[in-house]
């Protein structure tokens, strides 16, 4: 099977910032999705939480769940408990829903987790928290196994898995068979790294794709200025594919010559008052060549 894309409802709906895109309802978000041409989207908050209900609302506009974002703290020894049951719940939960991925991010001392100004700003987990955060991967990747599913984990700006060593580091800890990455375009270079180069690199652990570009001003402003990520976010941080200053023509190849058959989601995550979510994603899909 060849590489689908889908779009993701954070172009339209932040989930950080509950402000930016709260006008959009859930039948709005989904209608111009499905108008677009796409076939599958992440979860968001906008759309309803039972899994029948929410199979019944996408399968109106011919849509598929594909994944869902989930915060942890597996690094954290007090809270791994009752994290890897929340997670449990969770992949249960995208399972009923058809879902092929779980996709995870470690957010402990991150951007959104309360305790970071409680401590030093440099994002870096100890060696004990890192002997949690791996035995509670392959707990999670192993409990996704047993579901038919793969566990992704989606490095990101400001967490503790962010740039190039961490990332290495996860992956040389972690067993092939129960972790996965997910090869976010965006995060890739906002962490310093190559987009390029980190396909390369880990090709074979990637199952899972995002997309998106990134507003190289705005990422510098960002870090003269000491802007809160978030707040770099709504000003236009990162864009659709074709609109920033990555070049996606040696990836889209990359993808193409190595036969990649998953998902890849296109992601802006904008403010949608500043950039209209339809438009970007046109702009995007003739970018990328995408019927």
């Amino acid at each position: 099977m060849r590489y689908q894309f889908g779009i993701s409802a954070i172009n339209w709906v932040n989930e950080d910032v509950l402000s930016v895109g709260d006008h959009y309802t859930c039948d709005q978000v989904l209608s111009e999705m499905s108008l677009l041409g796409f076939k599958g989207t992440e979860m968001c908050r906008k759309f309803p939480k039972p899994a029948a209900e929410l199979k019944s609302k996408l399968a109106q506009y011919g849509l598929v769940l594909t994944s869902q974002w989930k915060s942890v703290m597996f690094s954290q020894p007090e809270l791994l408990e009752e994290e890897l049951a929340a997670f449990r719940n969770h992949a249960d939960f995208l399972h009923e829903m058809g879902c092929r991925h779980a996709v995870v991010c470690e957010v402990s001392y991150g951007f959104s987790d309360p305790r970071t100004e409680e401590r030093s700003r440099q994002l870096e987990l100890d060696e004990q928290e890192w002997e949690h955060l791996i035995f509670g991967m392959h707990e999670a990747g192993r409990y996704c196994k047993q579901l038919g599913m793969k566990l992704v984990y989606h490095y990101h700006a400001e967490t503790v898995i962010e740039g190039p060593q961490a990332i290495q580091r996860l992956m040389d800890s972690t067993d092939p068979a129960l972790v996965h990455l997910l090869f976010d375009s965006g995060h890739a270079y906002y962490g310093g790294i190559d987009p390029l180069e980190l396909l390369h690199t880990y090709y074979d652990r990637i199952a899972y794709i995002h997309l998106k570009d990134v507003r190289k001003h705005v990422r510098q402003r960002k870090q003269e200025e000491a802007i809160p990520f978030t707040d770099a976010v709504i000003e236009g941080l990162f864009t659709v594919p074709g609109d920033g200053c990555i070049d996606f023509v040696p990836i889209m190849q990359e993808l193409n010559e190595r036969g990649y058959d998953g998902w890849i989601i296109i992601e802006a995550e904008q403010d949608p008052a500043r950039a209209d979510p339809v438009a970007y994603a046109k702009l995007a899909k003739q970018y990328l060549s995408i019927p």
